[in-house]
């Protein structure tokens, strides 16, 4: 018998609550349940970097995160497992290649309601996985300072802190090194 196979980069995750979450690149059809969830996924500080300065997201650049360059960026979203366009999107990661460096910088949004099960940790993994089929040498991210959750995640899949890093205040950003042995 066939078994169900998923695209590249597709995953079923299940949270410990047991909700299924469809972990998948994110598509032109996302714009719309996007613009309406961006305000749910947090923390602010971070939905800065992915949206406007205000945290907010207009419809038009949320048309535009839907359509990212595929060479230099993964934008995985963790949504219901309806059809793109249709599903409620839970969470965001996104990993994105510095121009003319081997770096990428990396950020995670979580809706509150699946905040601390599992799926920024999974999330984070992928992008790690990523950024190393890229050669990327150096992954980074931003973290408000505040959330001591992100943090110890962080830390517990190998980041440091870079104290010498130029970042806007209450964050800190994290560093993992990827370069070869």
């Amino acid at each position: 018998m066939p078994r169900n196979r998923l695209p590249p980069w597709h995953e079923e995750f299940v949270l410990p609550n047991r909700r299924a979450i469809l972990i998948r690149p994110i598509r032109p059809e996302d714009a719309a349940p996007l613009h309406a969830a961006f305000g749910l996924l947090g923390p602010g500080e971070i939905r800065v970097r992915f949206g406007g300065t205000d945290g907010e997201l207009d419809l038009e650049a949320a048309g535009q995160m839907a359509r990212p360059d595929p060479r230099q960026e993964l934008l995985l979203v963790g949504a219901e497992p309806f059809a793109p366009g249709e599903a409620m999107i839970a969470a965001l990661g996104r990993a994105r290649r510095v121009p003319g460096t081997r770096e990428a910088e990396c950020a995670i949004l979580l809706a509150r309601y699946v905040a601390g099960l599992g799926l920024g940790r999974h999330l984070l993994q992928k992008l790690v996985k990523w950024a190393r089929g890229r050669s990327v040498e150096r992954l980074f991210g931003d973290i408000p300072a505040t959330n001591t959750p992100m943090r110890e995640l962080a830390d517990s899949m190998g980041f440091q802190v870079d104290p010498d890093a130029d970042v806007p205040p209450g964050l800190v950003r994290v560093v993992l090194d990827l370069g070869r042995d």
